[in-house]
């Protein structure tokens, strides 16, 4: 795999801690669910979304990835000052429990601009040959589905805000890439603001 095929890995692919050997424990969604009232403030008692497009979709995503999220939050390894204090409270079943029922919820995609459809899908299957910026497909797939087994997280259907909103802080480093998402910063400082809104505005609809 070339330079220009790696993958745009926007949302936080960081480390997580190993359990049974690297094995993940089974997520119960019905158990999720009733946990997750806590959530849907923010997140929307789905998954798709609250109130503020800067706070992400979970519906869909990876329990994998829900997961080791969870737990950046909790070790201090990603920062946000509403999440460390709610993952702080919760045991690794909990998070597994979370990721499953989250998982299990239909993602509800946007809408891409026609104005920005065009350049955002040649960032996406492209990326920039000019500025050697990576492509983000190879990872993400085709549909924006990600890979569960290597953690790279389903982006189809996030927020644009919020898409540009985590690349900006890669790029200023306000994000501190996790595990192997040094990769992310790497991308994200050979991005334009243009690039980066007409990008996440085609992640926004990508089906």
């Amino acid at each position: 795999m070339n330079k220009f095929t790696l993958a745009l890995c926007i949302f936080s692919l960081g480390s997580s801690v190993a359990y049974a050997a690297g094995a993940d424990l089974p997520g119960d969604a019905a158990v999720g669910q009733a946990k997750s009232a806590t959530c849907a403030a923010c997140h929307g008692p789905d998954g798709n979304g609250g109130p503020n497009p800067l706070w992400p979709k979970l519906a869909g995503q990876h329990t994998s990835y829900i997961v080791q999220q969870l737990k950046n939050f909790q070790a201090g390894a990603r920062q946000d000052p509403t999440m460390a204090p709610m993952a702080a409270l919760l045991s690794e079943p909990d998070m597994y429990n979370l990721g499953a029922y989250f998982e299990s919820q239909t993602l509800q995609i946007g809408e891409a601009s026609p104005a920005l459809l065009k350049q955002g899908q040649q960032i996406y299957r492209g990326g920039n040959k000019e500025t050697e910026m990576a492509a983000c497909i190879a990872c993400h797939g085709p549909q924006g589905r990600g890979n569960p087994a290597a953690k790279y997280p389903t982006i189809n259907g996030q927020s644009a805000q919020y898409i540009v909103k985590q690349l900006q802080d890669y790029k200023s480093g306000v994000r501190k890439p996790e595990g192997n998402a040094q990769m992310m910063r790497d991308i994200a400082k050979k991005m334009s603001e243009v690039e980066m809104k007409a990008v996440a505005d085609y992640m926004q609809g990508l089906y």
